[in-house]
């Protein structure tokens, strides 16, 4: 089983930027697709980024497309996501995924704890 831990979350004003990172132990990644999904209180959870497990193809929301960047570095074990020009609705909880599948992120079978991201206007 894979233990998936998020970090790089935090408290930055509208337009600002953040990087979250997640770490992975207890298996190797590089043969599933990881992602991102968020929640915000009182919301379901939803998908934000998605990469296949090579990083050749990459998906994101459309509320995130242009800000956004997934990548992965699968020598280290580690998923990235960047985030700029972020806004007051960015805030949420933010998830590490990991898939069984190889290319898309469905269906995901580990999820990390979340990091909290807090944009404020």
């Amino acid at each position: 089983q894979v233990q998936l831990v998020e970090s790089g979350g935090g408290l930055v004003q509208a337009g600002g930027s953040l990087r979250l990172s997640c770490a992975a132990s207890g298996r190797t990644l590089s043969g599933s697709a990881m992602g991102w999904f968020r929640q915000a209180p009182g919301k379901e959870r939803e998908f934000v980024t998605g990469i296949n497990w090579n990083g050749r193809s990459t998906y994101y929301a459309d509320s995130v497309k242009g800000r956004f960047t997934i990548s992965r570095d699968n020598a280290k074990n580690m998923l990235f996501q960047e985030m700029k020009s972020l806004k007051p609705e960015d805030t949420a909880v933010y998830y590490c995924a990991k898939a069984l599948e190889t290319n898309y992120l469905t269906p995901v079978d580990s999820w990390g704890q979340g990091t909290q991201v807090t944009v404020s206007s």
